[in-house]
């Protein structure tokens, strides 16, 4: 066990937590300044920069996008995802760790190279629609986190409670629904949570399948950032620290992942 008295090992975690923390806050206070460009330290304070977010259509339009666009990749990864690890946890089948690793494979690519390859083969060749080919791409992005989280939990599960299930009287299609499901439900959520937060800040994948009628918010704000060094970026960065906080502290509470893991 480790020694909580280590000093050694808590200055080292005082500084990972510096390193972590500082930019945030600095972040969140050049976001009240009122001078024209991102400065420290701030001269006054004011509310203007995030009034300014709204006024930037580009910010609204992007953030309902990625917004809709991480919760159906997310989704899909799941529906995909959780009967792909079932098979290959529960049915004997052959090579089936060259599926497991082939299902992994995009977090093997840089995501740079999975959104030009998408660009590539997905809108040049088969001229596909840029939203089908944007979802398509964060598809392949969430569906590791989908196999890696719920196959740790499949592997743990015991399979004689399913069994148990059979005896009962319930198909295999109950016994999932009913008791394979539960028993893996906390891992089901920290997967769609690592989904969806990984697919709405993504940029590289974002940047190679989005047109003038098709902007993510991660690119909006590059965009801005081209023309415009305000603290309006200062001040949209903070409302999505604060989204996605609030998000994982309304799964946490109402669908009882503590309890879970507890």
């Amino acid at each position: 066990m480790l020694d909580r008295k280590n000093k050694p090992l808590l200055i080292f975690g005082l500084v990972v937590m510096f390193i972590i923390l500082v930019p945030l806050v600095l972040v969140v206070i050049t976001s009240f300044g009122n001078q024209p460009t991102i400065s420290l330290p701030i001269k006054g304070f004011t509310f203007e920069w995030y009034k300014n977010i709204l006024q930037q259509p580009d910010f609204v339009d992007g953030f309902k996008m990625s917004l809709f666009v991480a919760l159906i990749a997310s989704f899909s990864a799941l529906l995909i995802g959780i009967p792909a690890v079932y098979a290959l946890t529960r049915y004997n089948l052959q090579h089936a760790e060259w599926f497991q690793s082939f299902f992994l494979s995009p977090t093997l690519i840089p995501e740079i190279v999975v959104g030009f390859a998408l660009y590539q083969t997905a809108v040049i060749s088969f001229k596909l629609p840029l939203l089908i080919s944007l979802l398509v791409g964060h598809f392949l992005l969430c569906l590791p986190y989908v196999i890696r989280l719920v196959s740790a939990s499949m592997l743990i599960l015991d399979p004689h409670i399913e069994e148990a299930a059979w005896v009962s009287g319930c198909t295999k299609g109950q016994a999932f629904f009913l008791v394979v499901l539960p028993n893996i439900k906390a891992s089901v959520i920290a997967a769609f949570m690592m989904c969806f937060i990984n697919s709405f800040n993504n940029i590289p994948i974002s940047l190679f399948l989005n047109g003038p009628a098709l902007n993510m918010l991660p690119t909006a704000i590059l965009n801005y950032l081209q023309n415009n060094y305000d603290p309006t970026v200062s001040a949209i960065s903070v409302v999505l620290m604060i989204f996605t906080a609030v998000m994982m502290w309304v799964v946490e509470k109402f669908l009882g992942v503590n309890k879970l893991v507890k």
